[in-house]
C-alpha cells in the first residue's frame, strides 16, 4: 500500500491561522458525532433483511473473482497463524478496539489541531458510513468465518478468543451479520491515514499511520471477519465519500 497522498491534496493552512475550539464548540461536536454514530448503528442493525441465502451467493462471488485474480488467500493466511493463540487473542482484541478508538483520536487531533481539515474529513467519514450502508443492503455477504464448516475457516473470536466476556456468541454477533462488504475497517483505518498524513511530522508518525491500515488488513483477514475484496471495497467507498465530500464543502463555500 504506498503513501496515502492522493485523498489529501488540500494544504494545511498558515501555523498562524489556527484557533483553538472554544469548549461550546467542543461540545457541539461531540453531539452531532455521537448522534450520528448512534444513527448510524441503529441503521446498521436494521439492514439484514435476513438476506443469509443472499449472502452465501454473495461469498460464492467474492472467492470466484479473488480467484480468478489470484488474491483467494485468506484460508492460508489464516493456517498460517492460528498456532499462535497470544498472536490470534491480540488480533481479535485489535478488531475489536482499534477499529473504534482510532478514528475517535485522530477526528479530536484534527479539530484540536487542523480546523482546516476538519470539516472535509468529518464529512468524509460520515459519507463513508452513509454509503457503506448501501452496500449491506444491496450486497449482504457472508464474512469467511460464517461459512458453511467444508470452507475450514475458524471464527477466532469465538474458537480462540481475545475479547474476554464478548467472545460468547462473538461481540461482532451483536450487529448486522451480512455487513462485510465494504469493509469499513478498511475504510475507517485508511480514513485515518489519509486525513492525518499531510499534517504529521515526525517520520515515526508518519511510518505508523500508513501501517495502521496494512496491519487492519491483516487483522481483519486472519480473524476471517472479511475478504480482500472487502479491503477493496473499502478503500473504494471512502474515495467516493471524500469526493462528495469536497464538492459539499466547495458548495458551502461558493455561498
Amino acid at each position: 500500500m504506498a503513501a496515502p497522498t492522493t485523498l489529501a491534496t488540500e494544504p494545511a493552512a498558515p501555523e498562524t491561522a489556527r484557533r483553538r475550539p472554544s469548549a461550546r464548540q467542543w461540545a457541539i461536536q461531540v453531539a452531532v458525532c455521537g448522534a450520528f454514530y448512534g444513527a448510524y448503528e441503529w441503521a446498521r442493525s436494521l439492514v439484514d433483511g435476513n438476506a443469509a441465502a443472499s449472502a452465501l451467493v454473495h461469498a460464492k462471488q467474492v472467492v470466484a473473482a479473488e480467484r480468478a485474480l489470484h488474491l483467494f488467500v485468506e484460508h492460508g493466511m489464516q493456517r498460517a497463524v492460528l498456532g499462535n493463540h497470544p498472536l490470534v487473542e491480540a488480533a481479535d482484541i485489535y478488531y475489536g478496539t482499534i477499529h473504534f478508538v482510532v478514528p475517535v483520536i485522530v477526528l479530536i487531533v484534527l479539530f484540536r489541531s487542523f480546523p482546516e481539515r476538519y470539516r472535509v474529513w468529518r464529512d468524509t467519514l460520515g459519507l463513508l458510513c452513509v454509503l457503506a450502508l448501501l452496500g449491506f443492503a444491496f450486497y449482504p455477504l457472508t464474512p469467511p468465518r460464517l461459512l458453511p464448516d467444508h470452507w475450514h475457516f475458524v471464527d477466532t473470536a469465538a474458537v480462540i478468543g481475545g475479547m474476554g466476556p464478548f467472545d460468547s456468541g462473538s461481540m461482532k454477533d451483536t450487529g448486522n451479520l451480512f455487513a462485510a462488504m465494504p469493509s469499513l475497517h478498511i475504510g475507517w483505518s485508511s480514513w485515518c491515514a489519509f486525513a492525518l498524513y499531510p499534517v504529521l511530522q515526525r517520520r515515526w508518525a508518519r511510518i505508523a499511520i500508513v501501517a495502521y491500515p496494512i496491519v487492519t488488513l491483516l487483522v481483519i483477514v486472519v480473524t476471517a471477519n472479511h475478504y480482500i475484496l472487502d479491503g477493496a471495497g473499502g478503500l473504494l467507498w471512502l474515495g467516493a465519500a471524500w469526493l462528495l465530500a469536497r464538492a459539499l464543502d466547495a458548495r458551502r463555500s461558493a455561498r
